[in-house]
């Protein structure tokens, strides 16, 4: 948790994953950080396995950087050592989270054609226990499972288009005032 429980961390990580290998130089464009920072940030990322350096890219002295891995998922239990990094780390996941949401409704409205229409943003109240509630939670999880297995690392294809699916389960909080949290 310590190696990823950064925004920076997370925004590349997650840059590496939709747009592929890069080097520090490229990230900094791309996230409007310094090259500096970005190296610094890939380092750290590779010394906790998170990214790997593209042996098959680059000449002399760039160095380009791939995610080892195709997600992260966050396990609670695991990580209940460490509660400053694991909010840290959610934090950072939520945020960029937002932001992914941002901009489908910004460039939603332009989309044409069978894409048009396909993204929904929706939630649901449920009345569940802990145990359901987790039970929920691995049968979403398998339905995704599904179709990530379906096309692994596929490249897009006709018809085809990367998609995000970003799920939140929670209780549901309320303030102090009893308005929703």
């Amino acid at each position: 948790m310590r190696g990823i429980a950064h925004p920076l961390r997370v925004r590349i990580l997650s840059a590496l994953r939709e747009d592929g290998p890069a080097t520090a130089t490229r990230l900094a464009e791309l996230l409007g950080e310094s090259t500096g920072s970005t190296s610094y940030h890939l380092r750290q990322l590779a010394t906790y396995g998170f990214v790997v350096e593209d042996t098959e890219r680059g000449v002399g002295r760039e160095r380009w950087w791939r995610a080892a891995h195709r997600f992260t998922s966050f396990d609670g239990e695991a990580n209940r050592d460490m509660p400053e990094e694991s909010a840290a780390y959610l934090r950072a996941v939520a945020a960029l989270y937002a932001g992914r949401v941002e901009r489908w409704l910004d460039e939603s409205a332009d989309r044409t054609g069978p894409w048009r229409d396909t993204g929904t943003i929706s939630d649901w109240r449920l009345q569940l226990t802990a145990e359901e509630t987790r039970a929920l939670g691995e049968e979403l999880t398998a339905v995704l499972d599904r179709y990530r297995e379906a096309r692994p690392d596929a490249p897009a294809s006709d018809g085809t288009e990367r998609v995000v699916v970003q799920v939140q389960l929670m209780p549901f909080l309320r303030t102090e005032g009893g308005a929703e949290a």
